[in-house]
């Protein structure tokens, strides 16, 4: 048997012996998660390790490439976690975290025949064209791996604007009531950067110092109502 398979032998007698009382309290009053993390599937990336979160702390969205496509009637997995995240669990802050050496970057900054054996991925990584798009505009005489770390950077850009198209989303933020993260973990250097809405630069995430934030929640109304017109 494989061993990792192998290991869930263990989860009864070690994992859940351990926690329990934890496990039952969220048996018993159901789950309240802090965060959803959108994050890439690579198996280099535990969102919850990287959190350091117990179970019930954190609900998570892995795919290829940490995408957020744009929000459409057609129907999705990311649209339906995101709707579900906000709308029913009352999540007031998600992270979209990109990382290094990501191949699904790779394949968005390849050439589009490189993908012609995998059409439904090729398909789904044009969700991130914007961030090659950008990079290919503004960053001159990148080698092939600054501009994959480039791609990967602005991708997580990218999927945070798609993130404000959903309707669930976009009316949190109006109200004030979510805040937004731009995160990558850079695997090499074991740090994780963040995005800061008002330099638009990713900076090293260090304790003591103030956490950067892509959006900071605070009500943004458009129409110069008076509450009491807009409401009726």
């Amino acid at each position: 048997m494989n061993e990792l398979i192998g290991r869930v032998f263990r989860f009864e007698k070690d994992v859940y012996s351990s926690r329990s009382e934890l496990y039952g309290h969220l048996a018993t009053n159901g789950q309240s998660p802090k965060a959803l993390m959108i994050s890439c599937a690579d198996s280099r990336i535990v969102p919850e390790h990287v959190m350091q979160a117990e179970p019930g702390d954190l609900f998570v969205c892995r795919n290829a490439g940490n995408i957020v496509p744009p929000y459409a009637t057609q129907n999705g997995g990311v649209t339906s976690t995101v709707e579900y995240a906000v709308a029913v669990l009352g999540i007031r802050e998600i992270i979209v975290c990109g990382h290094s050496d990501c191949g699904a970057m790779k394949g968005v900054a390849g050439p589009a025949e490189a993908l012609e054996s995998i059409p439904n991925v090729a398909a789904w990584l044009r969700h991130g064209s914007a961030a090659r798009a950008v990079v290919d505009a503004s960053y001159p005489d990148l080698d092939p791996a600054a501009r994959v770390r480039a791609i990967s950077l602005e991708n997580v850009v990218a999927q945070l604007a798609n993130l404000r198209t959903h309707p669930s989303v976009a009316a949190g933020i109006a109200r004030g009531e979510i805040s937004l993260h731009g995160w990558f973990v850079d695997i090499h250097a074991g740090q994780v950067l963040g995005l800061d809405g008002e330099t638009g630069q990713f900076v090293p995430l260090r304790e003591g110092q103030e956490l950067p934030v892509a959006l900071r929640a605070g009500r943004r109304l458009a129409a110069d109502f008076p509450l009491a017109v807009a409401a009726e």
